[in-house]
């Protein structure tokens, strides 16, 4: 065996890793992240605002957290949307000419054609159509 022997490619590297039951590192950050938000909310607002407010940011934050469209996260399509929402809806291609290059004028070179006489079969082509049937055809004459 070589130096440089089988490699293990790796497999499955769109599937991210989980780490309470079925649950990823990403969604955890983000049911972290409202989780601080609502205690915020809970510190700073009337109970009844802050249980309106916590029901919609949670609604939210599980929506990204746990929603794919077309299997991509929730996150990666808002990111997507605004990108595509800040790109020109119409393209125009505007052909630019070329400037116009002054050429130097070249000396005209006639050629001349010789014309060739057409090939003529030569014996080694019998040859070969001998050796490539094992002699069942002959060039006719």
């Amino acid at each position: 065996m070589s130096m440089l022997g089988p490699f293990l490619v790796p497999q499955f590297i769109d599937i991210e890793t989980k780490i309470i039951g079925p649950v990823t590192t990403r969604q955890f950050l983000i049911m972290m992240v409202c989780a601080m938000i609502d205690f915020i909310l809970y510190k700073t607002m009337n109970f009844t605002y802050f249980i309106v407010s916590a029901l919609i940011i949670t609604l939210i934050f599980l929506l990204i957290a746990f929603f794919k469209i077309n299997g991509m996260p929730m996150h990666y399509f808002f990111l997507n949307l605004l990108q595509t929402l800040k790109k020109p809806k119409m393209r125009i291609w505007k052909k630019v000419e070329p400037r116009a290059v002054v050429k130097a004028e070249k000396m005209e070179v006639k050629k001349e054609f010789i014309i060739k006489p057409p090939l003529v079969t030569s014996r080694l082509s019998s040859l070969s159509l001998i050796i490539n049937t094992g002699g069942a055809y002959q060039e006719e004459e």
